[in-house]
């Protein structure tokens, strides 16, 4: 197995510094592979659009592990983004520092622009070619979300069946009129490059249990690519969510402002009525407001932060009609 490191993009900055975004390519000797056209088959992970999602890096360093523990089992190119805003890492910011911007609302950037414009479009650039692409996002600091995937209607047929494969709890279909074409995964999938959008967890955390899950997921997909001819673990089956309307899902919203008290942890099932927190006020003792389920299903978002503002989110419940 070859590795190496790859600067994709590359800009000089104020005081003798460097800006790099990097990858690292994992690759098989191509003496070594049966079929050559595997040996050139692409997967792309990447990580670190949003500075304060970290769940990502874990994945990025496990399944470098992985493949390193059986090397002769990789039969293509496996490239490894693990922080595509650098800067926004470093600092612990959703977006790029001093420029207050939204990395994921760049793309698919331009050549001739500014530096954070430049940037977005060599990652783009870089990217052609590949097979298929897992972005990878964590939640906020304020909620927690169980490991899912995220497609929008106007690339679902071609993506549901990868998603399926991904070993993710919750595959959630959005109506193409949230999509925001800016977007990295949107700038991809238009161009024919299969990308899943990834969420889980929570915000500047790492959930071991999540990353380990996904991984497993990733080893899936890069065998049915031809990728990997090792073992893989069992896929769970995910629920499917169509969500054009927003008709699937419950959107639990605090009613008050103060300090949330959680009582069922997310991955719950839950039946109408059931108390999911209460939010108090510290200054009295008091209760000021009970948060119950709206309707039966499956709890796959709650507040992990316990301030909450009157409109707060407070949790999705997700409806027990939907396809699996």
């Amino acid at each position: 197995m070859i590795e190496e490191t790859i600067t994709i993009a590359q800009v000089n900055l104020p005081v003798d510094e460097e800006l790099k975004i990097a990858k690292h390519r994992m690759r098989p000797d191509v003496g070594s592979v049966k079929k050559l056209e595997e040996a050139h088959k692409r997967i792309g992970i990447v990580t670190g659009i949003h500075g304060d999602e970290l769940e990502g890096q874990y994945v990025c360093y496990e399944l470098a592990r992985r493949i390193r523990e059986t090397p002769e089992r990789l039969c293509g190119i496996v490239d490894i983004y693990p922080a595509m805003n650098p800067f926004g890492i470093d600092n612990i910011t959703r977006g790029i520092p001093a420029f207050d911007l939204d990395m994921n609302r760049l793309f698919p950037g331009n050549q001739d622009g500014d530096m954070n414009e430049y940037i977005a479009a060599e990652i783009i650039r870089d990217m052609e070619g590949t097979f298929l692409c897992l972005d990878i996002h964590a939640s906020n600091i304020f909620l927690t979300e169980v490991p899912q995937i995220r497609i929008n209607e106007l690339h679902r047929d071609i993506l549901v069946p990868f998603a399926k494969r991904s070993n993710v709890d919750l595959v959630w279909v959005h109506g193409a009129s949230t999509v925001l074409e800016s977007t990295f995964a949107y700038s991809l999938n238009d161009r024919g490059i299969h990308t899943l959008v990834v969420e889980m967890g929570v915000g500047m955390r790492i959930t071991r249990e999540y990353g380990d899950q996904l991984v497993d997921g990733i080893f899936a997909l890069m065998k049915d690519a031809g990728i990997w001819d090792g073992e893989v673990a069992p896929m769970r089956e995910p629920v499917v969510s169509y969500d054009e309307q927003a008709e699937d899902v419950y959107y639990l919203n605090a009613p008050v402002s103060g300090v949330f008290i959680k009582q069922m942890e997310h991955g719950s099932m839950v039946k109408e009525g059931d108390v999911l927190g209460q939010i108090v006020d510290p200054m009295s003792g008091k209760v000021l407001s009970e948060i119950t389920a709206p309707g039966d299903g499956w709890l796959f978002t709650v507040r992990e932060y316990p301030v909450v503002d009157e409109g707060s989110l407070m949790g999705r419940i997700l409806k027990p009609h939907t396809e699996t």
